[in-house]
Formats: C-alpha cells, sequence, structure tokens
C-alpha cells in the first residue's frame, strides 16, 4: 500500500507541475511546435528544467541499493531500437502533434472538467486495449 501511496503522491506531484507550468493547454504545445508561426519556448524551458533535475536525482538515487518502497530497482534492460519502440514513438508524436496532448497532460487536464481532455484519454486508453489484445492474439 505504501508503493502505491507513493506513486500516487508523485503522480499528483507530477500533474500539479504540469499545470503549474501551463503543459495542461494543448495550444501552449501547438504554439512550441508551430515554428514558423507564434513561436513559445516554453514547453523547451519546462522541459529543460525536467531532465536537468531528472540526471541530477538518478545519479543520486541510484546509489542507494533500493528504492525505498520496493525491493530493488526496476530499470530498463533492453537498449535495443525496435520496430514497436519506433511505431510507438510516431504514434505519439503524431498525437502530440495533432492536439496538444501528451499522456500526463492529458490526465492532469480532465479535473478542469473539459471534454477534450476525456475524449483524448479515452481514444488512449482504446489504443492500450487494442494493443493489449492484440498481444493476447499472437
Amino acid at each position: 500500500m505504501r508503493r502505491e501511496l507513493a506513486a500516487l503522491l508523485c503522480g499528483a506531484l507530477f500533474g500539479g507541475g504540469l499545470a503549474a507550468a501551463g503543459m495542461t493547454d494543448p495550444s501552449k504545445v501547438l504554439a512550441f511546435l508551430d515554428l514558423l508561426g507564434d513561436w513559445d519556448p516554453t514547453l523547451m524551458v519546462v522541459m529543460a528544467a525536467a531532465v536537468g533535475v531528472t540526471m541530477l536525482a538518478f545519479r543520486v538515487i541510484l546509489r542507494r541499493p533500493a528504492p525505498l518502497f520496493d525491493a530493488s530497482f526496476h530499470l530498463p534492460l533492453s537498449k535495443e531500437v525496435d520496430a514497436r519502440l519506433v511505431t510507438g514513438a510516431v504514434l505519439f508524436g503524431i498525437g502530440w502533434g495533432l492536439y496538444g496532448y501528451c499522456p500526463g497532460p492529458a490526465l492532469g487536464a480532465l479535473v478542469y472538467g473539459q471534454p477534450e481532455p476525456f475524449l483524448f484519454v479515452a481514444a488512449m486508453l482504446a489504443g492500450v486495449f487494442a494493443e493489449w489484445a492484440w498481444r493476447q492474439r499472437r
């Protein structure tokens, strides 16, 4: 239960940070992607700050023998770039570019009660379920 509570608190902190930075507003993301129009570099600043904090935190945290609420760290073992990874990245980029949402900000935007993030999250969950069902058939 402690692990789930920690995950909930981390997710809430992440969502709060996205909301405070304005990244739950798809128009901010689309303005960042509009290089030839009214370009807004805010997303780049937010991402640079997040990457910087993560790089520093990983150096400190991974020195520990294990995380606080688990027996071991669960880091990716494969460094292979395969078709599944590339396809997922392409689909992510298309969805992000068309709608201005990616999964984290879309989930955070649900609290505003607007229909767009609910539609995006429903489509995202349908895609996750379709991929899971396809893998089960294989």
